[in-house]
């Protein structure tokens, strides 16, 4: 038997969850982002430290070209993080992706589609009515889906995402590992990774936690690393939410 009937791939493709950080440009500042971004990296290298980054330019009223995009990526490459990709958008932006080689992250396409979702259809022409019973109703379109459990610890270097619903971790989030949800979050053990709720920009999420170590916590995209949580607070139940804009964490009575 020849040696060429080895069917094995010579690599493993594998498509899952990525921890990858969405950086919004609201500037085209290029020292400014850089220095904000610099300055990140020293505050919490070991998160923020060779992070892989996706450039999101939905905060500008248009893309940049491709040489103001790479002065950027260059620029932001010298602080310190590594961009990987730019977040889906316009045609616009597909045409810069292209020009500068890089990918556009399908994890950041909800958003637009949400917005394409919500134009108004054309009217169908008008028919003639049909005597027909009616249809039975529909279940409404904003059910709330049932929320996601975890029994089994979360190990270092896993990640956990609770698409559209809270999620609810009853034994510890290990250093190092990564639970989001688009809902709240829930912890009934220690955390000691990170925690992100409002994945998908809700506000109105929490954060819940009975022995608080965070390495991060995060609502809709609002963050504070360990370094600038107060240290009367680690190892307390809290919860964390947003308020003006503003992350607020506080003991639980």
């Amino acid at each position: 038997m020849s040696a060429a009937m080895d069917y094995e791939p010579a690599g493993e493709l594998k498509i899952g969850q990525v921890g990858i950080a969405n950086l919004r440009i609201r500037t085209l500042d290029i020292p400014r982002l850089a220095e904000e971004m610099r300055g990140r990296v020293q505050r919490a290298p070991k998160l923020f430290a060779r992070a892989a980054v996706v450039l999101d330019f939905g905060g500008l009223s248009r893309a940049p070209d491709a040489a103001t995009a790479q002065a950027l990526i260059d620029g932001l490459r010298a602080a310190g993080v590594l961009p990987v990709a730019l977040a889906y958008g316009t045609s616009e932006i597909e045409r810069l992706a292209e020009a500068l080689g890089l990918p556009l992250l399908a994890k950041f396409r909800a958003a637009y589609e949400r917005d394409d979702a919500a134009a108004p259809a054309a009217p169908a022409p008008a028919r003639e009515p049909k005597r027909e019973a009616a249809p039975p109703p529909a279940p409404a379109a904003n059910a709330a889906a049932p929320g996601l459990l975890l029994t089994a610890p979360v190990r270092s270097g896993q990640q956990v995402y609770a698409d559209h619903r809270d999620l609810t971790v009853l034994a510890t989030v290990g250093a190092g590992a990564e639970v989001i949800a688009d809902g709240s979050v829930h912890i009934y053990g220690s955390l000691r990774g990170r925690a992100l709720a409002g994945a998908q920009g809700n506000p109105q999420a929490r954060i819940f936690c009975r022995e608080f170590h965070a390495e991060l916590v995060a609502i809709a995209g609002h963050y504070k690393v360990l370094e600038d949580i107060p240290k009367d607070l680690r190892g307390k139940a809290v919860q964390v939410w947003l308020e003006d804009q503003q992350l607020k964490i506080a003991a639980l009575d």
